[in-house]
């Protein structure tokens, strides 16, 4: 098989792949919608639920958006990407609900030794099941998936919560057939995630194929860092250089983005999508573990963190 063919081979390949997995991303999307009577669709302005965002206008375009947008806001998040959320949210006309973890604070109800300061990742969890409460929500839909790490390889794609807004892992609902139990008693809700089966490197070739606009932090820039414990960490108000640590002006890029106080940009000349796909195919780490402090703390750290309710 000489180059040209190959690679369109390769191409038709990589175009049905995408295309099944579209697909059944539209099919529990609409069967949320079917099934759930309020739920909502979570919207960080990160790479996986910007794909969201694309299903959504796939299973539902030319109407309006069967759920609202939610965002559990810690207040630490970078600028560019709080910038990019609200411009695509007003380009799509629709609402979007912003679940502050400062209120939580302000209620007593997340209690930090320095507010300023400390991570507020954990404590989103709080101000999500607050907002879930408040709003009466019974499904919210995420972009997490399988491969991004060892609790999340465990999630069923409708994975049941608890009156307590808890996850347990052993007692999970079969899902044989694409056929999914939806039922929830008052209290309880359902955490749906329609992008389960991607993988990173499937994230970003549907951002090629769809063309989808992303915040500039994701693609190679110049910025100072701090190496520490195997990661560089943004030097930041959040994240200052401590004593003996040297400050360096690296090109880097965030392969995920959240908190300030826990996330991470891995060194990389990629600034381009297709850059970034070269990248994604060839690394042997998986996203979260390159970038998040939060997850080194223990193996069992973000199991722990979503039977307390985390995303």
């Amino acid at each position: 098989m000489n180059t040209a063919v190959e690679k369109l081979f390769l191409d038709n390949a990589s175009d049905r792949h995408l295309d099944w997995l579209e697909s059944e991303a539209i099919h529990i999307m609409r069967e949320v919608a079917a099934e759930c009577s309020n739920p909502a669709l979570l919207f960080s302005g990160g790479k996986d639920s910007v794909v969201l965002l694309r299903i959504a206008e796939k299973a539902f375009r030319p109407g309006k958006f069967p759920f609202p947008l939610v965002h559990i806001d810690t207040g630490h998040n970078f600028e560019e990407v709080i910038a990019f959320r609200d411009k695509r949210v007003a380009e799509l006309g629709e609402r979007l609900i912003v679940g502050p973890v400062e209120d939580s604070i302000k209620r007593g109800t997340v209690r930090l030794r320095n507010p300023q300061t400390d991570s507020r990742n954990a404590a989103q969890a709080v101000t999500l099941l607050e907002t879930i409460a408040e709003y009466k929500f019974d499904a919210c839909i995420g972009g997490a998936r399988r491969d991004e790490e060892k609790a999340r390889a465990k999630e069923r794609i409708f994975s049941f919560r608890d009156e307590f807004g808890q996850w347990n892992p052993k007692a999970q609902r079969p899902e044989l057939w694409d056929l999914y139990n939806t039922r929830v008693h008052p209290g309880e809700n359902m955490r749906v995630f329609p992008i389960s089966n991607w993988t990173e490197l499937d994230v970003w070739q549907y951002i090629a194929r769809e063309k989808l606009e992303l915040p500039p932090i994701y693609f190679a820039h110049q910025r100072q860092v701090i190496s520490r414990n195997g990661l560089l960490v943004p030097l930041t108000e959040l994240t200052p250089a401590k004593d003996g640590e040297t400050v360096e002006l690296r090109e880097v890029r965030f392969r995920t983005v959240g908190d300030i106080s826990c996330t991470c940009p891995v060194a990389s000349d990629a600034a381009t999508v297709e850059a970034i796909i070269a990248e994604t195919a060839v690394t042997q780490i998986t996203e979260r573990g390159a970038t998040r402090m939060d997850d080194q703390t223990s193996e069992a750290s973000m199991e722990k963190r979503k039977k307390e309710g985390y995303f």
